[in-house]
This record gives C-alpha cells, structure tokens and sequence, in this order.
C-alpha cells in the first residue's frame, strides 16, 4: 500500500476528514524523490529460516559456526529476528554485541561514536544488521546523532527488520528536524515495507503531517522551540560541549530576530488590540510629549523599559548566564519574556532553565 492509499485509508478508519486534498496539499510541500527512492513494497522483514542460513554462512566464513550454539539461540521464539541474528553474529564478532548492549542499556553513558568493531566488519549482511541494531539502540536513548552516523552504510535488502530500521531512523531525523530525510524515511516505511506494524505507520503517518506543517521561517517560535528541545535533550545527556552551545547561541541569536521582527511591526503601526509589546497600541501614550525622549533604562535581560530589547546584551547574556547571582537571572527572564504572548513565555522560560541546569543551579 503506497503512502498516498495509507493515508487515505487511516482517515476513513479513524474517522479522521484528513481526505485526498490533504494529501494532495502535502504532496506540493515535499521536494520530489529520486527515482531510486521510489522502489513501492520491495522490502519485507526477512524470514527466520532466511535469517538463520545468512547467520550460519556468515560464521561457517568466519571459522566461527557452533551448531549448537546457533540452534540455542534460533530456539528462542520470544526474542526479535534482530535480537537472535546479533546475538549469532557476537560468536564471531562479541565486540560489536557488547557496544550494542551498552547502546540499548538505559543507565549507560551515551556512545560518542560508531564502534571501530560495527565500523570495520567486512560482512555486508552482518555489518548492516549490527549496525542497525545499534542505531536502534541508540535512537531509543534520544542519542539521535550517532544513531544516524551507524545509519549511512546500511545495505536496505541486508536488514532483517527493514520497518523498525526506517522507524527509528524517522525518529531519529524527526527529532532533529532533518525534514527531506524524515519525509524519505517516512515514505520508505509505508510504501516500500510490506509488513509494517500498524504502531509504526501509526506514528510515522503523525510525523509525516507534522513535517508538512513546519514553517520555513527560522524565526518561527515553533522552529526556536524545536532548537530548544534539542538543547534540552542534549543537555539531559550532558553533553553541554561546543555543539550545544552553538545551539544555544543560535536559539538566543533566533529570539532576538523575532523579538525586533516585532518592535519594528509595532513601529510601523501594525500591531494593534492588544498585540503590541505590554499589551498596549502603537505611538506615545496619552499625556507624552512625542518630542521629548523617553525615560529607559537598562535591565539585566538586555532590555529596557520603553520595552527595546539590545541584541548585543541579549548574547552576552546568554554567554555569562553562570556568572549572574540568581536575582538578576530571575530579572532577566522576566524582561525577556514580558514583551512576548503568554503562550510563548514557557518556551522561553524552559530555556533559561537549560542554562541553569547546564551550570550546576537550581532546576
């Protein structure tokens, strides 16, 4: 079933009036695929009995194969294909087995890498299984960017478990707001595999109209927000390096845009009923002189009160956040965000907490 019939048979089964010209709409959004990627319902989770021989010839290559280990781990019914061919390819490879137990272990510090034993195995079969597996393991973590590394050298009709593969890899560019390659996943995973789980298309059909709904605009507070996740869950597996970092700046650099992108509609008279920066309507307030300057002066958020923010300020702000005694920090966040829609100030204040976790304060 290709993505198109997918989705128009989920809306009349969940009585969801999604319809065609939804479809349709996000069609246009997408950029067209390659031929090469529109190869409809060519892969399949592979057979136990296919898996098996692929294992066996891989050991009996290796000088490896144990027919009664083989069969020891075959026999176990409950487990994943995935699970047994790993767990078979350890006899020649236990290395790799161990860095994917470690990538799937919950209390485990998050690899930095592709393991050198998933890296250098010259089996083509086993090479893309372990490393599926391990991106999986790892994409589970919310360790998104390593997850994809394992992903590039992938052999498509070598995975014995090709949904959960383009699943968590969806997930994954999803989560980190790769669009082009989350949507190619997405289609790869309910047109091209023919046995899908319904949790799986369930979830990925989500993403799919997610995806299309993304605004191309940087400055969009949806976009700030997604960077902001991405700093949080960075930090939450402390990794507060120059990556992070460099998202952080990023994020500020974002909300400084938006926040004159604001002002200077305010200036030029078009936000009115309320929307203007406190609430208020453009120009002098009744019983100001227009000639005469208003009165600012400087808070620690970088703004002041005639309700201008300093983009230079705002930046150093961001960069010595951990030298601020709480008070000012306090200040800080409150002037930040008193100018914005009462919707959007969580997202702001759940940023600043980042950089108080990142710098050991309070959470």
């Amino acid at each position: 079933m290709t993505l198109r019939k997918w989705l128009f048979t989920m809306a009349l089964g969940a009585t969801v009036a999604l319809g065609m010209t939804a479809v349709s709409a996000a069609d246009k959004e997408s950029k067209p695929l390659a031929p090469s990627a529109l190869t409809f319902g060519t892969l399949r989770g592979m057979p136990v009995e296919e898996a098996k021989g692929k294992v066996e010839a891989y050991l009996k290559a290796a000088g490896k194969f144990d027919q009664a280990k083989v069969d020891g781990i075959w026999a176990q019914n409950d487990h994943t294909v995935l699970d047994r061919t790993v767990e078979s390819i350890a006899l020649a490879n236990p290395a790799a087995k161990a860095a994917i137990d470690q990538a799937r272990d919950a209390a485990a510090a998050p690899s930095t890498e592709v393991p050198a034993a998933i890296k250098t195995e010259k089996d083509a079969f086993a090479k893309t299984n372990l490393s599926a597996a391990f991106a999986k393991g790892l994409a589970s973590k919310r360790v998104y960017e390593e997850a994809l590394q394992a992903t590039k050298e992938i052999v498509p009709e070598n995975l014995v478990d090709p949904s959960a593969f383009y699943f968590f890899k969806a997930v994954a560019e999803h989560a980190l707001t790769k669009r082009d390659d989350a949507v190619l996943s997405v289609i790869k995973l309910l047109d091209d595999v023919t046995d899908s789980p319904d949790r799986y298309k369930m979830v990925a059909t989500l993403m799919y109209f997610d995806i299309q709904n993304w605004s191309k605009d940087p400055k969009d507070l949806t976009n700030i927000g997604k960077l902001m996740d991405n700093s949080g869950r960075r930090l939450d597996l402390t990794r507060g390096g120059t990556t992070t970092q460099e998202i952080q700046k990023k994020i500020v650099f974002r909300l400084d845009e938006k926040i004159k992108e604001l002002e200077n509609k305010c200036k030029g008279g078009q936000c009115n009923g309320g929307n203007c920066p406190g609430g208020g309507s453009p120009g002098p307030a009744s019983g100001d002189n227009p000639n005469t300057p208003a009165a600012s002066s400087t808070l620690p958020g970088g703004g002041t009160k005639d309700g201008k923010v300093d983009d230079k300020k705002l930046r150093v702000l961001a960069e010595t956040w951990g030298k601020l005694p709480p008070s000012e920090r306090q200040k800080a966040i409150q002037e930040i965000t008193r100018d914005l829609p009462a919707k959007h100030k969580p997202m702001i204040e759940e940023y600043f907490k980042s950089l108080n976790r990142m710098n050991g304060f309070d959470k």
